[in-house]
């Protein structure tokens, strides 16, 4: 592994003493809009050979040592895709204070169960042998991923319910059923996929998912499948505002969560918010 990072942004201001996970100051629309959040990050490769159960990837973290550990997340590209099309999402991430590891998987035509197995082993190698595994709080754990990198993370979260939040992109499965997903799950589709089409995937996942588990669908005005490949605004506040609240059990992030947001670039949004 080479640390091949730099400072990207500038240091946090000290956190809020009420919750030990909080990180960063109190959130704004436009710090969750930014392409940079408070903490400065550096990155380091993992290379395929030097992993098992999955293909190697590159992990962002804050580089800072002084407000403990990170919640983490492990994002899986989509069918025939490489990490580089869901780097943008590292150091966006991460610079909002998480450790996110963008995987490629150990073949491009790998099905989302594999995905979601290698999702697994990625955060298994994250917390137990990487370099920045003493960054990490390994109770503190999430899934992401693109097209059938999001089929993988709901597969993911059905075989672990330890897992703290979930983020399908566009997601992509045979299976539409997700009853036993106990998981926060924030799925996010695009009107105009014509790959996965919501109405065939992302909307049927949704209403799958048991009421009792905390869900939302968030649907994007005019996307196509592969709006998650480019950075996207929309998705990474988003993303942000779920991983804040689930992962990091961060209350400030309830207010661009719930009521349901209502901006022009969403054109479809469902949660379980209370009424």
């Amino acid at each position: 592994m080479a640390l091949v990072g730099g400072t990207l942004a500038g240091a946090p201001t000290a956190e809020a003493q009420s919750n030990p996970y909080e990180r960063g100051p109190a959130p704004s629309q436009s710090s969750i809009e930014a392409v940079r959040g408070p903490f400065s990050t550096s990155q380091t490769s993992v290379w395929s050979f030097s992993v098992s159960g999955f293909g190697g990837g590159t992990i962002y973290y804050p580089t800072t040592t002084s407000q403990g550990t990170f919640g983490a997340v492990a994002i899986s590209p989509g069918f025939t895709a490489s990490q580089s099309s869901i780097a943008w999402m590292g150091p966006r991430l991460a610079s909002q204070g998480f450790v996110v590891f963008t995987i490629d998987t150990t073949s491009r035509f790998d099905q989302p169960a594999s995905r979601g197995r290698q999702l697994q082993a990625a955060l298994d190698y994250l917390v137990r042998y990487s370099s920045v595994r003493n960054r990490v709080d390994a109770d503190r754990l999430a899934v992401a991923g693109h097209s059938m990198g999001g089929g993988g993370s709901l597969e993911a979260s059905a075989d672990n319910p330890d897992l703290q939040a979930s983020i399908p992109l566009q997601p992509w499965n045979l299976d539409k059923t997700w009853g036993e997903v106990r998981v926060p799950t924030m799925i996010i589709g695009a009107q105009y996929d014509t790959i996965a089409s919501v109405s065939s995937h992302s909307i049927p996942f949704f209403n799958s998912i048991p009421a009792s588990s905390e869900k939302a669908y968030l649907e994007l005005r005019g996307a196509s499948h592969f709006v998650s490949n480019t950075s996207d605004t929309t998705t990474a506040k988003y993303m942000i505002s779920w991983l804040k609240r689930y992962v990091d059990n961060d209350t400030r992030y309830e207010q661009f969560l719930c009521p349901a947001p209502r901006e022009l670039a969403i054109s479809d949004y469902r949660d379980t918010c209370p009424a």
